[in-house]
């Protein structure tokens, strides 16, 4: 049979050209103990600027991620967006699943490619199971198997569901057939790795909120939106870096960027 036209998998192809247009390339690190690094890095840089590091989310990869960001803040900061393990081309065959490992691979990539100052970091949390606000969440789960069928969505039913708590404002009717095509082109490798992060991440963060029937089931919680939670916090945690948080109301990064201009005037950066 012959093969249709993937619209997800020309668009993925398509982001190259648009990092490469903001003078990103594409560059491969082995760390040396079963592990590979992906990070798109700045073709040339000035000393001068300060180091911002953009760390991705669980649903998508480094570029389908930070497309519409690096262009307007290229021009000042020298720019680093790593894929974590399992995402395009970083992986490992080391056991580890956990947070602090995905932060320490990616403190030991920026230091080969002589990151050894201080660096600004962005991240954009891939779960957000969190122990406050637990009656806020955006969705009612009964267990981490479930919350797994959604993150790591296997079904167009399943990816809709996602996509009404990952975007401000969702697209509508979305033909099944584009939402198959996403799955079987951004959801299906490194399945199994992918959902043991989300096991290992979340097994002492499922929560029963007090304030609920406990036959009501779990809370998957949003992070708290001034904090950019997850790897951009165990960065600094792995680093041995003093944790602190954002002043700004709303980070769009937690809802998939709600707008791209007012996303990067609201960034707050701080060096970590």
């Amino acid at each position: 049979m012959v093969k249709c036209f993937s619209f997800t998998a020309t668009r993925d192809s398509c982001f190259p050209y648009s990092f490469s247009n903001v003078s990103l390339r594409s560059s491969t690190t082995v760390l040396g103990d079963g592990t590979v690094m992906h990070v798109w890095v700045l073709k040339s840089h000035s000393q001068s600027k300060p180091t911002l590091a953009l760390i991705h989310g669980f649903g998508v990869n480094a570029m389908w991620q930070w497309n519409d960001f690096v262009s307007p803040i290229i021009s000042r900061f020298k720019v680093y967006v790593p894929d974590l393990l399992f995402f395009s081309g970083s992986y490992t065959t080391r056991p580890e699943r956990s947070e602090q490992f995905q932060a320490r691979c990616v403190i030991r990539v920026m230091e080969a490619l002589g990151v050894v100052t201080a660096m600004n970091v962005v991240g954009i949390s891939y779960g957000g199971f969190v122990d406050k606000d637990i009656e806020e969440g955006m969705f009612k789960v009964e267990n981490v198997d479930e919350a797994v069928d959604i993150l790591l969505a296997q079904k167009p039913d399943k990816l809709r569901e996602l996509m009404k708590i990952s975007f401000h404002k969702p697209t509508q009717r979305l033909p099944s057939c584009f939402l198959k095509d996403f799955i079987h082109v951004m959801c299906t490798e490194h399945y199994e790795e992918r959902k043991e992060l989300i096991l290992v991440l979340h097994k002492d963060k499922i929560f029963r909120s007090s304030k609920h029937n406990p036959a009501s089931g779990d809370y998957l919680g949003r992070t708290r939106p001034d904090i950019p939670f997850g790897v951009g916090i165990q960065i600094e945690k792995a680093s041995g870096r003093e944790c602190r948080t954002s002043d700004h109301k709303e980070c769009r990064a937690c809802r998939q960027c709600r707008e791209t201009q007012r996303a990067t005037q609201a960034f707050d950066i701080r060096p970590y």
